[in-house]
């Protein structure tokens, strides 16, 4: 296993939002945490990623105990990750963006991305930024126009290139299709096909459209007032009786 979760809880003074959450994500799987609004997805995100820390519970990685890790430790262990709403460098080109996350990954691994001095990247890193942008559709003539400009889905889909410039073991993405045009939905979802079955990266993530959800997860656990109330295959998960009735409705159909 690549994630180990056992008995994380989260307060927020008296309140009492995470319960006692179990889960455990296989290398190379794709983990879905769904539910309605209110149930603690966003808050166990959040403590999974290392932007908070959990009240009580741990959270081990290949095994190491990083419960108390903050994000950017996390982040140089092999945790990438993406927003609901994009976080890139609007101010600069596509291809900076991009340049900045491999040479910080390069820096901290140990790696060589030039001198601090130069003032423009090296071929190496400029090559694989190329060819990260290039796979995720973006047409070279872009390549040097502001982030800021892009589309609410192109900008999306910058985000993921700079996530995965880091070359993450574990791709954490929260709700990656908020926002998006159902064309722009689409497309989405056939990149992270595409990217899962090119490299076998796992990946976490949480996200509220359920035919996505079908497509891309191999599990999903569903929360409700921060606690587990089924988790699973797709499939089961949407016959559940309980889901049903607190999530999905009584009248989902079976895709």
């Amino acid at each position: 296993m690549i994630l180990d979760v056992q008995g994380i809880e989260m307060s927020y003074g008296a309140l009492k939002v995470l319960h006692g959450i179990d889960l455990v994500v296989e290398k190379s799987e794709t983990f879905a945490i769904i539910g309605p609004n209110g149930a603690g997805k966003t808050t166990l995100f959040k403590v999974l990623t290392g932007e908070a820390m959990p009240t009580a519970g741990t959270i081990r990685h290949n095994g190491q105990d990083i419960t108390k890790l903050p994000a950017h430790q996390r982040a140089r262990r092999g945790f990438g990750r993406t927003f609901q709403v994009a976080r890139v460098f609007n101010e600069l080109d596509l291809r900076t963006n991009v340049v900045i996350s491999i040479e910080s990954r390069l820096r901290y691994s140990g790696g060589n991305p030039g001198p601090w001095w130069r003032w423009k990247p090296s071929r190496d890193v400029q090559a694989e930024a190329d060819e990260i942008l290039d796979r995720f559709g973006f047409p070279r003539r872009r390549w040097n126009d502001e982030a800021g400009y892009l589309s609410h889905g192109d900008r999306k889909r910058l985000e993921f290139c700079v996530a995965l410039a880091t070359k993450p073991e574990v791709l954490m993405l929260d709700e990656p299709t908020a926002g998006m045009s159902p064309s722009d939905r689409k497309e989405m979802t056939h990149l992270l096909a595409r990217l899962k079955a090119e490299t076998g990266i796992t990946i976490l993530m949480t996200e509220h459209d359920m035919d996505i959800i079908f497509e891309l997860a191999d599990r999903l656990m569903v929360l409700n007032f921060g606690e587990v109330i089924a988790m699973g295959a797709p499939g089961a998960v949407r016959d559940n009786p309980t889901v049903r009735k607190v999530y999905l409705g009584q009248d989902h159909q079976h895709a």
